[in-house]
């Protein structure tokens, strides 16, 4: 299997199918923590440099088959417009191609939701700084700046969007996005803590059967409002409401396959929730479902070589998944608000899993510490 990706995401794939013994390689010039893994295996040198253009001619000199695996937006979409004859010999677990694109376009995304009418947050696609000010106060105060396309805006500006105090800032701020080449929409603020977000992640088939739902609940992100989950806890599908239905709608609407995770936020006023947005890929957190007994990464290899396909319907609930350098920072945040103890946010991290260290696969931790500090004294 080839995994086309990089980071925590790849790494988490990497030991997600060591757990069934499956040999994943990577691309040969892949850097960071991915790359110290024990279980990290070279793709062959000519793939080094590769890029997403290059893919289709690139794969002629793999023996196949080989199963892909992308790990980023740019790969998912890349695996997706092969022509069939390369995927018959190339096989991957993956929506069709306008699927895909309707999930990572932001603004594609949004108009499906309202014409399945499915819940979500109103939003507003802004195409110039005039569409800025013919948004009434009412909204802009309601609201915040957000991408498009999330992950090139997060690799850029280490957030997932901007909240804006006044009609100046939000000016400013649509006008540096604009300059870097990003699309931005206006989305509204459904209020509530972090622990009001909850994610479905899973598996469906070449038959559009939902193979496996884990559920998840984030008790704290950074930064604060739109970051990044940084502590998390696994919770029953019944506690996330009519969140499961809404996908499945969406789904079928799409003729979806492939690996998923769904974000939601409970509306507090009304207790709907809201569907946020949906990967087409694995995700940071891949792992923590496989140590839950949810591997879709599994599921997504058999179901790509056309293999029976199982299905999960349990996993184990309760359990609790930290990434420490970035739950630090938010836990310095909710003890300087006074909602939070030194001797909770300790315990909050006794017995909880971490995608990077792990005692059976010890350097890539090492690796992204030297990287993290590095990055701190820069």
């Amino acid at each position: 299997m080839l995994a086309l990706g990089s980071g925590v995401t790849l790494l988490g794939v990497i030991r997600a199918l060591s757990q069934v013994n499956a040999d994943v390689f990577a691309l040969p010039d892949t850097q960071g923590a991915p790359r110290r893994s024990r279980w990290f295996r070279r793709a062959p040198p000519y793939l080094s440099g590769l890029t997403l253009g290059m893919l289709p001619s690139a794969l002629e000199r793999l023996p196949s088959p080989m199963v892909l695996m992308p790990c980023s937006d740019a790969w998912v979409k890349a695996v997706a417009a092969l022509p069939d004859a390369t995927l018959s010999r190339y096989p991957a677990s993956i929506a069709p191609v306008d699927a895909v694109d309707v999930l990572v376009d932001k603004n594609r995304f949004r108009n499906t939701l309202s014409r399945l009418g499915l819940p979500h947050p109103r939003t507003q696609i802004l195409r110039s700084e005039t569409d800025l000010v013919a948004v009434p106060d009412s909204l802009l105060q309601s609201s915040f700046l957000k991408p498009v396309r999330s992950q090139e805006f997060f690799a850029r500006f280490g957030v997932k969007a901007f909240r804006v105090a006044s009609r100046e800032e939000a000016a400013t701020r649509l006008a540096t996005c604009m300059g870097a080449g990003l699309e931005m929409m206006l989305q509204e603020y459904i209020p509530g803590p972090p622990t009001n977000h909850y994610f479905i992640d899973g598996f469906v088939d070449r038959n559009g059967v939902v193979r496996a739902r884990f559920a998840r609940r984030r008790l704290r992100m950074s930064p604060p409002d739109f970051g990044n989950s940084t502590l998390m806890e696994s919770v029953p599908v019944s506690e996330t409401g009519s969140a499961a239905s809404t996908l499945d709608t969406l789904f079928a609407s799409l003729r979806y396959r492939g690996i998923f995770s769904a974000e939601f936020k409970r509306d507090e006023r009304d207790g709907e929730f809201n569907l946020i947005e949906v990967n087409a890929r694995p995700w940071w957190y891949v792992e923590f479902a496989a140590q839950c007994g949810v591997n879709v990464c599994e599921l997504a290899v058999r179901d790509a070589l056309g293999e029976p396909v199982k299905t999960i319907s349990r996993y184990a609930v309760g359990r609790r998944c930290v990434f420490p350098y970035y739950d630090l920072d938010a836990v310095r945040a909710e003890m300087s608000a006074g909602r939070l103890s030194l001797v909770s946010a300790a315990r909050s991290w006794l017995g909880a899993y971490q995608p990077i260290f792990r005692w059976s696969d010890p350097l890539p931790a090492l690796s992204e510490v030297a990287r993290l500090v590095g990055h701190r004294f820069q």
